[in-house]
């Protein structure tokens, strides 16, 4: 398999807009994996929770914070992802894996997620670096506007971080700057195909709407970390310890399963990575 290597105008383009979006980033074949593991695994459906959005409607979370050998763990872990955060990613430590999360959008009753940064919720995590934070989202199911897509404010990683409070069961950012981004950046829909990935910074804006669709919109999102940005305020200890990294053929090739409880997966009434 040939080895994946972002290309300087895709560095270029994720610091001017602060997010860039990679088609295939995953073969079919690898998205099936993840999708058929995903439903079928207990340690997954144990630990998913519920959050609840301002009128109501739910999305189902798993968090989990040690990546494993288990199919997402390897992904998590490859080689394309650790190589790609590398060179997006402010400084030169080692990159290490935070926490990754698979939000699960179901049909007609999958909640919205209101404005906000990632960062705005990690600031709480005494992170003082954010340039040294990112996601990455890889669609298990296509995204689209009628699932409840991504939308992000293209530019407003610029802004820095800007104040959050709580709207319904999570975090969201001050309406007021959201309304003045709005009013001077573009606005985006993230439209992905499964297995396309996104990649987006710790203090882009970006929300999503309810799914009112007849369609799932599953995907995990991975959050990256430098060894050097030590919080003050997260307990895990994951986020400075780094990624021993995989081959990319060993989602496919190795034997894996689904996770298993020692993922160290964040209970409900334990959420201190999301407010």
């Amino acid at each position: 398999m040939a080895t994946f290597q972002l290309t300087a105008q895709q560095v270029a383009e994720y610091h001017q807009k602060g997010y860039l979006i990679v088609r295939n980033f995953l073969t079919q074949d690898e998205v099936q994996k993840l999708h058929g593991i995903a439903i079928e695994d207990d340690a997954m459906r144990k630990h998913s929770f519920d959050l609840n959005d301002q009128s109501g409607k739910k999305t189902k979370l798993a968090l989990w914070y040690k990546p494993g050998n288990d199919a997402y763990g390897l992904l998590t872990k490859s080689n394309r992802m650790i190589n790609s955060v590398h060179h997006l990613l402010d400084g030169e430590a080692p990159v290490c894996h935070f926490h990754s999360k698979l939000m699960q959008k179901e049909p007609k009753v999958g909640g919205a997620w209101e404005w906000h940064q990632d960062y705005g919720y990690w600031y709480k995590n005494e992170f003082l670096f954010p340039e040294q934070m990112m996601s990455v989202m890889i669609a298990i199911t296509d995204a689209n506007k009628e699932n409840g897509c991504l939308q992000v404010i293209e530019g407003t990683h610029k802004m820095g971080r800007v104040e959050h409070g709580f709207a319904g069961e999570q975090v969201g950012a001050s309406q007021h700057y959201v309304d003045l981004a709005l009013k001077t950046m573009p606005l985006v829909y993230v439209e992905l195909k499964a297995g396309d990935a996104l990649f987006f910074h710790s203090n882009i804006l970006h929300r999503s709407e309810a799914n009112t669709s007849e369609h799932s919109r599953w995907s995990l999102i991975s959050v990256y970390n430098r060894s050097s940005n030590v919080p003050y305020n997260e307990p895990s200890g994951h986020s400075i310890i780094p990624v021993e990294a995989v081959p990319d053929e060993a989602l496919l090739q190795w034997q894996t399963t689904g996770l298993g409880d020692n993922a160290d997966f964040l209970e409900k009434e334990k959420d201190e990575a999301l407010k």
